[in-house]
């Protein structure tokens, strides 16, 4: 199962929006509430904080080279994280979530629907195949409801199954401002990302990404 989609599939019912009560005080935050005081990587749709130890993936599309991911690493943990078109007034992750559910158990996976650190989540063991060899790793798949945005991460490594190594990517994730801009687009449409100035981060590295998953329309 690939954990990068470009769109979700639509639905038909109103959800209500779904995010931590300290969304607007502690993140994510959308830009019109945090401003630009504090030093950020400029990814487009994301603005990012530097800090230290923290490593960052691109992933992009082989056939246009659009970035529709981006994975931040730190103590060994990941969060994949992709920003989203929502409506003004309702939520997108209460329908996404029983999507990313409904895929990974048609897929053999198994899935633990929870409520966590930002709300309703997923805890799942996903299939994958490498070098002729099946397993399953752990992911969680977490998402926030934001003002005209919806943000969903993927965690992998430590973070997944062991709460106390979630702590820093928690706070990674809550520290992301997402830039949703004036231009009007569908909901569930990705929002455009872009590759950093070279200058703001050196070390940031691209990768192709996985086909889309089939939850994606």
């Amino acid at each position: 199962m690939s954990d990068i989609a470009t769109s979700f599939a639509a639905d038909d019912y109103e959800y209500p929006k779904s995010a931590p009560v300290d969304r607007a005080e502690r993140g994510p935050l959308d830009d019109q509430e945090a401003g630009s005081v504090k030093p950020a990587i400029d990814l487009g749709a994301v603005r990012i904080e530097p800090r230290r130890g923290l490593q960052m993936r691109l992933e992009v599309e082989k056939t246009n080279n659009r970035v529709v991911a981006v994975t931040l690493e730190i103590d060994g943990s990941t969060v994949q994280v992709q920003p989203f078109a929502a409506p003004r007034s309702t939520g997108l992750w209460l329908g996404i979530r029983q999507q990313i559910s409904d895929q990974v158990s048609k897929q053999g996976g198994t899935v633990d629907a929870r409520d966590g650190e930002f709300g309703p989540e997923l805890l799942a063991q996903v299939p994958v195949q490498s070098g002729g060899q099946y397993s399953t790793r752990t992911v969680r798949f977490i998402g926030v409801d934001g003002p005209r945005w919806f943000l969903r991460g993927v965690i992998g490594g430590p973070a997944a199954g062991d709460p106390a190594a979630a702590d820093t990517i928690h706070e990674v994730f809550r520290s992301i401002v997402v830039v949703r801009g004036d231009t009007p687009m569908p909901p569930r449409e990705l929002l455009p990302l872009k590759m950093p100035p070279a200058a703001d981060n050196p070390a940031a590295t691209a990768a192709p990404a996985e086909p889309e998953a089939d939850a994606a329309g």
